[in-house]
Parts: structure tokens; C-alpha cells; sequence
């Protein structure tokens, strides 16, 4: 009987970003754009600068509650403070996103050569993580709004996936929370009528992330060729389950109440919002795309994705 090895399993195998290249070649050339392209964001933005008047802090087409009759009710002024405490929950909740994805990585790397360019730029990237984690920190407490932790069952939902979390399921929860916000922040970088600082913020977050996304796909799609059978199901029902806990936290509810809405009605607009889910799903459509193309979106994953409101 032959025995079937990973390069064997990985002989041809493509996706959007071409021929699935080796592990290490893949490292190395993130290890050179990582020593090209990585940011100080204490030294690269203006954090003295006063926000400017009148400008948004989240492009209104992304807030939660646009074209809700919600939002049609509401004043220029209260539109524009709503995206200041979005952009602010959002902000938390990339830092606890980037937590998990700092100790999912760490538990990758445990027992690998240290010596390898994988696993040196895994360790690039957790640096990359903290950096992001204190520049969202400091743009929380720069905007002068409240911090967004996710919910109780949420962050014991974290805790327990953090746990009980395999390599491919890992790997697909690192898509999911970095390509929908990804998505977001590349219509917001370039969009004058969003607060320079927010702008610089998401500009450094979109090139270092890129790097980030390709490692992430790169060994997902190695692992969802070479992994155990168990193991792929496994993701594939924990990736939906996340889909499904990722969508929810997305709006913290907290935010409608700080600027003087009900906090019922806002949310029962959004979940009503055709425009919101169109948001969502066009925002996570490239990765749903990639994972219904590796074998992710099958069987009961795939209708927990849909049940999440991320996939059509």
C-alpha cells in the first residue's frame, strides 16, 4: 500500500493566491515584507492632534444602524457620535480577538523547531498583535469613550475555544476575525470623511494584517489536506459556532445606550437591516469563498455560517 505524505496531499493544490507554496518559502518572504513594511504606531501617528469637526470616526455606510429608520430619525450629530463608540467597540473587540489569536499562536509554535522561519514569523506576528493591541488601547481611551468587553458568555466561549481549539480550527478562526474587519478598514483608510487619526489607525492595521492573512491561509489549507478526518469536521463545526459568537459580538448593545438610543429598538433594526446584512456578508464573502473552496463550509458547519448571518 502507498503511504500518502503531506507533500504528496499538497502536489498541486491551489487557491486565490496560486500554488500552495512550502511552509518555509512562504515564512521567508513574510519575514522580508515584515522587515519592510511593520509600524510603530506611537511614533508613526499624530496623537496630539484634536479630532476635526464633523467628521466621522467609522464611515456611516458600516455604522450598524444606517438606513434603519432608527437612523433616519436621527441628527447629524448624534449619526457621528454613534461611529466614535462603534469605531470604540470594534476596537475592543479586536483586542480580545487579537488575545486569542496571540495564545492560539503560541500553542502552534510549542513543540516546532524555533529555529524555522515558520515558526520566527509566527513570533513576527505576535509582536505585530501587541502592537495593534495597544494601538487600538489608545485609541479607546484617545476618543474619550467607554471600553466594549464582549459579554461574559462570550469571553468564556473564548476561553473554552482558546482550549479545546485544533490547528485548522485555530487557523479559521484568525480569517474570520481578521478579514470582515480587514474588509471594513480598506473602505475606511482612503475615506476623507473619517478622522485622520482612525484612518492612520486602519491604514497600519490593513498592510500588517495582509501579511497575517496569508500566513493564516497558506497553513489552513495545508492542514485542511493533511489533518486527521475528526480534525476537519471538528473545524468545521467550531468555525461555525465562532461565525456564529463573532457576528453577535460585532455590535455591542452598550453602544446605543451611550448615545441616547433605546437600546431594544436599535438592536431589533439591526437584526432587521437588510443594508447591515449585506455589510456583513459582502465583508466576509472573499473568506467564505476560500473556506467552501478548502472543504470548511460542509454539513452541519456550514449551516451554522448561514445561521451566523455571514453567509448567504
Amino acid at each position: 500500500m502507498t503511504t500518502l505524505t503531506e507533500a504528496d496531499a499538497l502536489d498541486g493544490l491551489r487557491d486565490a493566491l496560486g500554488l500552495l507554496k512550502d511552509r518555509e518559502q512562504v515564512a521567508e518572504r513574510l519575514l522580508v515584507s515584515s522587515a519592510k513594511h511593520s509600524f510603530d504606531p506611537d511614533e508613526e501617528l499624530d496623537w496630539d492632534a484634536p479630532f476635526e469637526e464633523g467628521k466621522w470616526f467609522w464611515p456611516p455606510e458600516l455604522v450598524s444602524l444606517y438606513d434603519t429608520p432608527m437612523w433616519k430619525r436621527m441628527s447629524e450629530e448624534q449619526r457621528i457620535l454613534l461611529s466614535r463608540h462603534e469605531a470604540a467597540a470594534l476596537a475592543s473587540l479586536g483586542i480580545w480577538f487579537e488575545i486569542i489569536l496571540m495564545q492560539l499562536l503560541v500553542r502552534h509554535i510549542y513543540d516546532k523547531a524555533a529555529t524555522s522561519a515558520h515558526v520566527r514569523y509566527a513570533l513576527t506576528e505576535i509582536e505585530d498583535e501587541c502592537r495593534h493591541s495597544k494601538m487600538f488601547a489608545r485609541l479607546i481611551s484617545h476618543g474619550g469613550t467607554p471600553w466594549y468587553p464582549v459579554s461574559r458568555a462570550h469571553q468564556n466561549l473564548g476561553r473554552l475555544f482558546k482550549t479545546i481549539s485544533t490547528t485548522p480550527g485555530s487557523f479559521t478562526a484568525t480569517l474570520l476575525g481578521e478579514e470582515v474587519l480587514d474588509w471594513m478598514q480598506r473602505l475606511t483608510f482612503p475615506d476623507e470623511r473619517v478622522q485622520p487619526l482612525v484612518r492612520g489607525v486602519t491604514r497600519i492595521h490593513v498592510v500588517e494584517e495582509a501579511r497575517h492573512v496569508r500566513y493564516a491561509r497558506e497553513e489552513l489549507r495545508r492542514q485542511m489536506v493533511t489533518a486527521p478526518k475528526w480534525s476537519q469536521e471538528f473545524t468545521r463545526v467550531t468555525s461555525g459556532e465562532f461565525a456564529r459568537v463573532f457576528s453577535v459580538a460585532f455590535v455591542n448593545p452598550d453602544v446605543y445606550t451611550n448615545v441616547g438610543l433605546d437600546k431594544r429598538e436599535a438592536m431589533a433594526q439591526v437584526k432587521a437591516s437588510a443594508h447591515r446584512r449585506e455589510v456583513m456578508q459582502t465583508g466576509a464573502k472573499r473568506l467564505t469563498d476560500f473556506l467552501d473552496d478548502i472543504g470548511v463550509l460542509r454539513g452541519v458547519g456550514r449551516r451554522l455560517w448561514r445561521s451566523s448571518g455571514l453567509l448567504a
